[in-house]
């Protein structure tokens, strides 16, 4: 075996997120974007001393459990790779895979305190939120609105039958992607920074079965008037969608492909939905952050609110709701404590948290915009039990530091991305916290994540 080679294996087991182990030769070969027992053909990348790194090229035989039909898209977009996967399979492919990290860092520890993987209530259908990019499906080809293809920072895969989201967003894409091709409007080019169609933002409400629509463009208006073809695309959408409570304009002239809202305007209706979890109402705008899962949210805030509750019947003085995001959590929370500050960075998810907490008749709930380390160091409270929610690539070390400092006797540690609870494992056990329960919910079906929760307690080891 030397780099270069073309070779072949059995993929034996998966390792979080999307790593799967061939042995070859005896080497153990990690490879991205497989299935356990699919024999592949791989490009070896790295050898290193037993192990090495390769890159798929394609799958030679399919797993015995990949009984399910495929979407049109499957392996082309970058996500769903588990869709072909019977749902207990999948949940027990997931389950191994977060043995494997957190046997890492727990040790025996883990089997005393894994309390399982809760699944999702809907299968397939399941996202209320899908951010679409303008594009070409190869390089000087025609219009194309969808996901980027697998590995690909250009070509876009248009995807008109989704399974993980609502129906309504698979029409809301094709009439978009349709109408703006009749009218031969060009997308933002990520290199010469040209262009006028840049991204499609659908979100949904599941409980008033609800859809905001957001439209993202540059301000390069050549050619057309904008006004005239926003109203017509307008139009037509209402003229073949029900349910829609607003449609939007947002401008983004920054080098950067990601969403950044300069200044929204609203062309129809109103600049949020409303969703109902666990008996209270959440507005939601285009950029704030909420739960892809509406229902799967609903399963992952009722254990949260149990482990919150685990303390000897007391209720908590203070609660600290960090990176609270719209407010959900802290809100949900509220009735069982006597104040919750929730802290979040985006200053349009804290107003909706304000608005959220009035809408609902709280008035223990106080919401902070800013960065987490920042406004910590000038609060003056010093909170009964602590939450964290943090982004994918979880608390930042000042930020940690500064957390465990308080030396509350609780911390409930709420993970998108397991692999960085994983990594603060060890920080927090250094601390003096001590894991006391560990869960899944698989707010993600048909893909290889799970949210990962963990509640410690400050004690010995």
């Amino acid at each position: 075996m030397k780099k270069g080679d073309l070779l072949t294996g059995s993929v034996e087991s998966l390792r979080f997120p999307n790593i799967g182990i061939v042995e070859t030769e005896g080497t153990k070969v990690k490879v991205k974007n497989v299935l356990p027992g699919e024999v592949i053909e791989y490009r070896l990348l790295k050898l290193n001393h037993g192990s090495g790194k390769g890159r798929l090229q394609r799958v030679l035989q399919p797993s015995s459990f990949e009984t399910r039909e495929s979407c049109p898209h499957f392996r082309i977009c970058g996500g769903c790779l588990m869709q072909t996967v019977p749902y207990e399979k999948q949940i027990s492919i997931k389950e191994d895979m977060m043995k494997n990290l957190f046997h890492d860092v727990l040790g025996n520890r883990f089997d005393e305190i894994y309390e399982g993987i809760m699944k999702s209530p809907e299968e397939t259908r399941y996202r209320n939120k899908m951010e679409f990019s303008f594009g070409d499906e190869e390089k000087d080809g025609s219009l194309r609105l969808g996901l980027h293809k697998r590995g690909s920072f250009y070509d876009i895969e248009e995807v008109r039958d989704c399974r993980i989201c609502d129906k309504t967003f698979n029409e809301i894409l094709s009439i978009t992607a349709d109408f703006f091709r009749e009218k031969n409007i060009t997308y933002f080019h990520k290199m010469s920074h040209k262009g006028y169609l840049r991204h499609l933002l659908v979100r949904k409400s599941v409980s008033r079965k609800e859809y905001l629509i957001d439209l993202v463009t540059s301000d390069q208006v050549v050619g057309f008037d904008e006004d005239a073809v926003l109203n017509e695309w307008k139009e037509r959408l209402l003229s073949s969608i029900s349910g829609i409570s607003g449609i939007l304009h947002t401008h983004n002239n920054s080098l950067s492909d990601a969403v950044i809202n300069e200044r929204t305007d609203i062309i129809f209706g109103r600049d949020y939905i409303t969703e109902r979890i666990l008996g209270l109402d959440f507005n939601i705008s285009p950029f704030s952050f909420f739960q892809t899962n509406s229902l799967g949210a609903e399963v992952l805030y009722s254990l949260v609110r149990d482990y919150a509750l685990t303390s000897g019947g007391e209720k908590p003085d203070e609660i600290f709701d960090l990176y609270s995001g719209t407010g959900t959590i802290a809100e949900i929370l509220s009735p069982s404590a006597r104040h919750v500050t929730g802290v979040e960075i985006v200053e349009e998810a804290v107003e909706a948290a304000r608005e959220n907490a009035g809408k609902n008749g709280l008035n223990n709930c106080d919401f902070i915009a800013g960065d987490v380390f920042k406004v910590l160091n000038s609060l003056s409270e010093n909170p009964d039990l602590i939450i964290l929610d943090p982004p994918r690539d979880g608390v930042s070390p000042k930020a940690l530091k500064k957390i465990l400092s308080y030396g509350v006797d609780r911390i409930i540690y709420i993970a998108c991305k397991p692999s960085s609870l994983a990594r603060d494992i060890p920080v927090m056990r250094d601390n003096g916290y001590k894991p006391e329960r560990l869960s899944f919910v698989d707010m993600f079906p048909a893909t290889q994540n799970v949210e990962a929760i963990c509640m410690f307690s400050l004690g010995k080891y």
